[in-house]
């Protein structure tokens, strides 16, 4: 297994794509802490993880991202439990279609806050930690959004632009630390929120795709297994785009 004996975060590990990246590291042998947005969420995903595989090693938790000193506390309860984080997947993330001329000062911000605070806090939390083992594998979630932008929600694709550069340039600096930094940048894919679209609002979307098909959150998991394995021990400061070669 490619992930044995790796204690691994990942936030917005309750649902979607990183629901399915929590249970893809264990079935790969990782022990892995998922946050959720809250003790209920959190607790429910972990209870159907364990239901089904009882052998698995998971628990929650359900910091406040915006908040350093929340998941600084959270963080350390686990390097204390655990004794180290060889992985953290900064998956947390909001979206919304607002028209430009609509958007406030407010929900610009609350958006970011999530989006690119949030990972900026995770990472902050656990970087004294992976210094002094020398190692560790910080991963993002970025987007085609962030490459090609969208119409309406403009906080989103701004975010994701966002996280490209935080990976880029943490890349670069942590290098020499030992530590690889990667983001994954999935296209348009089948998670909850797009069950929610009207079929005849897809079909055109999957006509633009060459491979014909939405992306399903399991080809994103499985791009994180790998960029967080040591199969990807010389890949880092990347951008992996999982979309089917999609456009927005």
């Amino acid at each position: 297994m490619r992930l044995q004996n790796k204690i691994a975060i990942v936030t917005g590990g309750s649902r979607g794509i990183g629901n399915s990246t929590v249970r893809r590291f264990l079935e790969e042998g990782a022990t892995v802490i998922l946050c959720g947005s809250q003790k209920e969420s959190a607790d429910k995903a972990v209870a159907i993880l364990k239901s089904s595989h009882p052998e698995y090693k998971v628990s929650g938790i359900y910091p406040d991202l915006t908040s350093f000193a929340s998941v600084k506390k959270s963080f350390d309860e686990v390097i204390k439990t655990h004794g180290k984080v060889d992985i953290l997947v900064n998956n947390a993330g909001v979206s919304e279609d607002t028209p430009f001329v609509e958007y406030t000062e407010e929900l610009f911000q609350s958006i970011l806050d999530i989006n690119l605070k949030g990972a900026f806090n995770c990472s902050r939390a656990v970087i004294d930690s992976m210094i002094a083992q020398k190692k560790g594998v910080i991963l993002n979630t970025s987007s085609i959004a962030g490459k090609y932008g969208q119409s309406g929600g403009i906080a989103y694709p701004t975010s994701k632009s966002a996280i490209n550069g935080f990976t880029l340039s943490l890349a670069r600096e942590l290098g020499p630390k030992g530590i690889r930094v990667n983001a994954v940048g999935p296209g348009i894919t089948n998670t909850d929120m797009m069950k929610a679209v009207p079929e005849e609002m897809i079909n055109p979307l999957i006509s633009q795709i060459p491979l014909k098909r939405l992306g399903e959150p399991k080809d994103i998991a499985d791009a994180f297994v790998f960029l967080a394995s040591d199969e990807a021990r010389y890949i880092s400061g990347q951008i992996l785009y999982v979309d089917g070669l999609a456009r927005t």
